[in-house]
């Protein structure tokens, strides 16, 4: 059901607080001891920057990433090769990934240890804050407590430079010169521009043609930090003239620019294929979001009962989540844990679980999946990141397995929360986040009808300020819920590969 739209009035009073006091410009901090990490109100940037270097100071970055699989006592189904059927062998990858990124992908230790070179990359923004939001508390006049862990202070504004940053030091250590890859919302393509800008590699992106459109200063952070950047489907590989020649004015989709980037890594034997999402390897290097987190909610004193996060290919949801499955299985912590998709993109509420592509052009790997096929083309949502016909194959397999859930929400739902959120706490953010935020809202709204005092935590992967045309459609009343079609769907899943 949808929240009612509250605004917040000018009125503020400080009869709850017994941590912060906000006078004029200034923030005074009185601290618990041992209570290092801290409250924000939104109030000015002064007081934001106080509070992140306050927390900064209080908990150090990880050291290691945590690999879930280790920890499942079901792992998930293997990989299999797009044309044999047989499971993947590493060298069956090496044309797309260094050795070190293949050993990530398949490994079953616990956990992996960071470079020093990628840890000096991570400390120009990490940790980052894990901000109690008092005032949409307030405001909704719950008892529920609501904590994000807001990923949008890294460089490309988003949590895509944990994976990114990785991934271009594997492969400038391996001698690579090129490194290629897809974009929907940009903030994975921009995320790569920015860390192969570090390690001295050549960056190619081919960004989805709808938010190529869309989002005109992503292209240019992108090509600022030197990447080339294509409209995606473009006439630069067989797959984009194949989608060009059946549909000229395809909006296109992260399962077409995934082909292009692919069939680009794969003829040429300098270039290197990255992706920021799905894989294994991508949702590891994540989980310093999660295990950042463990520590500052301990700070707190909280342990939260419900845990939610937006999905589209899985790396944001994974990075907050996976680390509190393994603190789930040990029997310390029973969290609900809830994925939110976009209405338009239901792949786990409404796709199927079966081997499919990874993109269009059946051109990856064979993964294990809920998919809605992989030539399923979503609607041209303004969330360009969750605009995915798959889910990543290790989030598929916890959800089969019965350790989270999953509903969808539509995207004037998810604006509405988003301005609630933006009024309140401050933070615009990015259309994918608001997922979470609108289903954080319903659990805070219910929480307010049961009387439960529950402790939710959100995933706010990243700030908005590249899409506040999406804003300004919503505030005009003229964005509208886009949906799927069950026949678009059902013919799309009549082309998944029949893998006994």
């Amino acid at each position: 059901m949808a929240s009612q739209l509250l605004l917040p009035t000018n009125k503020f009073t400080n009869s709850s607080l017994d941590k912060v006091f906000v006078t004029g410009d200034d923030l005074t901090l009185k601290r618990k001891p041992n209570h290092a990490t801290r409250v924000s109100y939104g109030f000015s940037l002064r007081a934001n920057a106080a509070l992140i270097s306050s927390h900064r100071s209080s908990v150090e970055v990880p050291r290691q990433w945590y690999n879930l699989v280790a920890d499942l006592s079901v792992k998930p189904p293997p990989q299999l090769h797009p044309k044999t059927f047989e499971p993947i062998k590493p060298d069956d990858l090496t044309h797309l990934f260094p050795n070190e990124i293949i050993k990530q992908e398949e490994t079953l230790e616990r956990f992996i240890d960071i470079p020093e070179e990628v840890l000096e990359i991570y400390k120009l923004w990490r940790p980052t804050p894990l901000i109690r939001a008092k005032r949409l508390e307030k405001l909704l006049q719950t008892p529920a407590r609501i904590y994000f862990k807001y990923e949008g202070g890294s460089p490309a504004g988003s949590h895509k430079p944990n994976s990114a940053v990785p991934q271009a030091y594997y492969n400038a250590k391996e001698g690579v010169k090129n490194v290629v890859t897809e974009t929907g919302a940009g903030q994975w393509g921009s995320s790569l521009a920015f860390a192969s800008s570090l390690f001295g590699l050549d960056c190619e992106v081919f960004q989805v043609a709808h938010t190529y459109q869309q989002k005109p200063y992503r292209r240019l952070m992108m090509q600022t930090w030197g990447a080339k950047v294509h409209r995606s489907p473009s006439e630069l590989t067989e797959a984009g003239r194949r989608i060009l020649q059946a549909d000229p004015s395809s909006t296109g989709s992260l399962g077409i620019a995934i082909s292009e980037a692919v069939e680009v890594a794969s003829r040429n034997e300098d270039t290197k294929y990255c992706l920021g999402s799905v894989f294994n390897h991508v949702l590891l290097h994540q989980t310093v979001i999660g295990e950042e987190c463990i520590k500052q909610m301990e700070e707190y004193g909280e342990t939260p009962d419900v845990i939610i996060g937006c999905t589209g290919g899985g790396s944001n949801f994974a990075g907050l989540s996976f680390p509190y499955i393994r603190e789930k299985l040990k029997g310390k912590i029973n969290p609900i844990i809830r994925a939110v998709e976009p209405s338009a993109c239901p792949s786990l509420t409404k796709g199927v679980y079966a081997y499919d592509f990874g993109d269009t052009a059946g051109l990856t790997p064979l993964m294990k999946m809920h998919t809605l096929g992989h030539d399923f083309i979503p609607s041209p949502i303004h969330s360009g990141g969750l605009r995915y016909h798959g889910m990543a194959p290790l989030v598929s397999h916890i959800y089969d397995q019965g350790f989270m859930e999953a509903i969808s929400i539509p995207q004037t739902e998810c604006f509405q929360g988003a301005i609630q959120f933006a009024r309140t706490e401050g933070i615009i953010p990015a259309p994918e986040p608001t997922h979470a935020i609108a289903a954080t809202i319903r659990e805070a709204l219910r929480c307010k009808e049961t009387g439960e005092a529950k402790v939710i935590l959100m995933a706010m992967c990243g700030h908005g300020h590249f899409d506040l045309a999406s804003y300004e459609k919503y505030l005009r009343g003229e964005l509208v819920d886009l949906s799927f079609s069950e026949e678009k769907i059902q013919e799309s899943l009549s082309k998944v590969p029949l893998v006994v």
